[in-house]
């Protein structure tokens, strides 16, 4: 099914309001747009987002993550940064519902969510694994989770692709990556020490370890607060991510 047009959402939402309330045409009306949502949340990040997030209210820098998400996801962008302060919806984006969309888009790919510690990174796959087992989410992607994927931090699709959650330091041996997504890798506590030697071992797990993991073509995510210039997004950057 095509998208409709502008036009063509505005005649039938009017039709709603106009018709009467037992005119025959109404259920038919209420089925082309609930298809059509589901077929803007397949292809916008941001709609999926709206149908999932009920309270979610959106600003314009929503907007310009949603788009490079998409970007991401079509494989038209290799890397992005995303450099924002605390409460701007970063982790939500990038490690709870860009997962869940982009797995149901490419089901047989393979995500490494990595975050300052394994706990938190796990949380994030229980909270994207649930999501995806929901009836909401399997009304719009036909992916379901294997039959015997229980453990909140590795599991896989039903079409073979796999979710793979560590913490900073953690080991990824023997995992390969199409999406690596690295969530705040320094906590504000560390960041509050002073220590460089804090920021320098990062980058050397992130060297050696998941930045290794990624396939041919894959992409990597590294959002995070911006604590200090040797945090990883500098020093990624000035290493050549």
């Amino acid at each position: 099914m095509s998208l409709l047009t502008t036009a063509e959402l505005q005649r039938y939402r009017g039709l709603l309001d106009t018709l009467p309330k037992d005119s025959p045409e109404i259920p038919k009306i209420k089925v082309i747009l609930q298809e059509d949502q589901k077929e803007r949340c397949k292809e916008h990040f941001l709609s999926f987002v709206n149908c999932m997030w009920a309270a979610f209210i959106p600003g314009k820098h929503h907007k310009d993550m949603a788009d490079a998400f998409e970007r991401v996801a079509n494989g038209t962008l290799k890397r992005l940064i995303i450099n924002m302060p605390p409460r701007h919806t970063k982790s939500e984006f990038a490690s709870y519902l860009f997962p869940a969309w982009f797995l149901g888009k490419y089901p047989q790919k393979k995500i490494i969510q990595t975050a300052h510690t394994a706990e938190l990174a796990v949380g994030f796959g229980r909270k994207v694994r649930n999501l995806v087992n929901m009836q909401e989410y399997q009304d719009i992607f036909p992916t379901k989770l294997s039959s015997d994927s229980k453990a909140a931090g590795r599991w896989n699709t039903d079409k073979g692709g796999d979710y793979f959650a560590i913490g900073v330091g953690g080991a990824v041996t023997g995992k390969g990556a199409d999406v690596l997504i690295i969530d705040d890798p320094h906590s504000e506590q560390e960041a509050m020490q002073g220590n460089p030697e804090v920021y320098d071992r990062v980058y050397e797990w992130y060297s050696s370890g998941p930045r290794q993991r990624l396939q041919q073509g894959g992409q990597m995510v590294i959002e995070t607060t911006r604590w200090c210039k040797r945090e990883l997004t500098s020093q990624s950057i000035l290493k050549s991510i």
